[in-house]
């Protein structure tokens, strides 16, 4: 069986913006999730932001699946943001929170002064061993920046490895890499065009995503006004290395992070499942990429703006571009009713019908809270006590699930894109 250089299992960590989507995350084996709380993280603006009170319930679940629960603390610190840092620091270690996200010095010494560990966060722009060296004093993990190429990530392992540089803990410097989800048009930590045009900076989690917004070119003189193949010229695919990832894990990376605390349970469920599949195929050295393409057929389902395959790490230059605002996706989700009732013994739902019908064969994703995002077939339904094919807007229908649904779960009904 295959292990990362320092003899670890490849761990998946998972973003995690909502409840519904921490226990997606959990559902799909994800090793370790990511979250945010308040406004000091990186995706403020985007996600579902839990309280600092949140921690100790997010500790206690994760704990109970043996998931470790990571804080981001990614955002710029100012003076007047310390007080609250070292609350949020604090509340963290009391919670029993496996380690601090953090890319400002601010965050990182205070939080290694308390003893809590430190993951280095991409922010950080970690681009070289000289930069790895001096971060290992304070962190255990290190999230290298999205722009080298795998020869450069696989450089920097061996350094760590021939100069055995060690953590805080004590063992190796572990490595991680963003493996899927959105990319930025700038280099890591480095972009300020929402502050330029909003005045809402994304270094603090306030990104207004300019960069995802139609432009033209236009001369100001004359008013003339060229014509561009995309008009999206700075919204960048998303990056997708399931096919690379034999080489991503052979250059020694041992943490692959899933980009998208402000994505959907569904979305959670099947990119964490997805890569989770691909780093046990190559565990067991049976990796291929006819196998990476079928499952990649579940990335394409969720939320995308279409695929750059590799992205920097094959040192490709950027060049692939969205070419749409919102998602690629393979399926579009409809919303068609809530829970009312799960009967446990003859393993029964309840749906009550508010928004949409549903039809025998359908296929269904419920989300909620617990239930994290499960997806199904519409096998058979009843109305009240007698079978039927279909059922209509505004009625109460049941169906037998093969997983425990929760009342007020959400149900959404399925159908491709296109």
């Amino acid at each position: 069986m295959k292990k990362s250089f320092n003899g670890n299992n490849v761990e998946i960590c998972a973003p995690a913006g909502s409840w519904e989507s921490l226990s997606a995350a959990i559902r799909a084996s994800a090793d370790s999730v990511y979250f945010g709380v308040e406004k000091l993280n990186m995706r403020a603006r985007a996600s579902e932001n839990f309280t600092a009170g949140d921690m100790a319930k997010i500790s206690r679940i994760c704990r109970k699946s043996g998931v470790k629960p990571y804080l981001a603390l990614n955002t710029i610190i100012y003076d007047s943001d310390i007080p609250e840092m070292k609350r949020i620091c604090d509340s963290a270690k009391s919670a029993g929170i496996s380690a601090i996200i953090a890319s400002d010095i601010a965050a990182i010494e205070y939080a290694s002064s308390i003893n809590m560990p430190v993951h280095l966060s991409v922010q950080a722009n970690v681009s070289n061993i000289e930069a790895v060296r001096f971060f290992a004093k304070f962190a255990d993990v290190i999230i290298l920046a999205r722009e080298l190429s795998l020869g450069q990530i696989s450089g920097i392992v061996r350094a760590i490895e021939k100069e055995k540089i060690i953590g805080p803990s004590g063992k190796p410097v572990r490595i991680e890499l963003f493996a899927h989800g959105a990319l930025c048009v700038s280099i890591s930590g480095k972009c300020y065009m929402s502050l330029a045009a909003y005045d809402t900076s994304a270094n603090r989690g306030d990104c207004y995503q300019p960069c995802r917004r139609r432009y033209i070119v236009k001369d100001e003189e004359t008013g003339f006004e060229m014509a561009i193949d995309n008009q999206y010229v700075m919204s960048p695919k998303d990056l997708c290395t399931i096919r690379i990832l034999d080489k991503i894990l052979d250059a020694g990376v041992s943490v692959l992070k899933i980009e998208g605390r402000g994505r959907a349970p569904d979305y959670v469920s099947s990119v964490t499942g997805a890569y989770k599949k691909a780093a046990g195929l190559w565990n067991k050295g049976r990796f291929s990429i006819s196998a990476a393409k079928k499952l990649e057929v579940g990335l394409e389902s969720v939320f995308n703006r279409g695929f750059w395959h590799g992205g920097y790490y094959l040192g490709d230059k950027a060049g692939e571009w969205s070419g749409i605002s919102g998602s690629a996706a393979t399926l579009k989700k409809i919303h068609i009713g809530e829970i009312l009732n799960y009967f446990h013994k003859a393993g029964i739902a309840e749906i009550n019908l508010s928004a949409g019908g549903l039809e025998t064969g359908d296929e269904i994703l419920i989300t909620g809270h617990t239930t994290g995002a499960r997806k199904m077939k519409i096998g058979s339904l009843r109305i009240e006590g007698k079978s039927a094919v279909r059922a209509l807007k505004g009625q109460v229908a049941t169906f037998p699930t093969d997983f425990k649904t929760r009342k007020n779960d959400k149900v959404y009904l399925l159908v491709p894109s296109s």
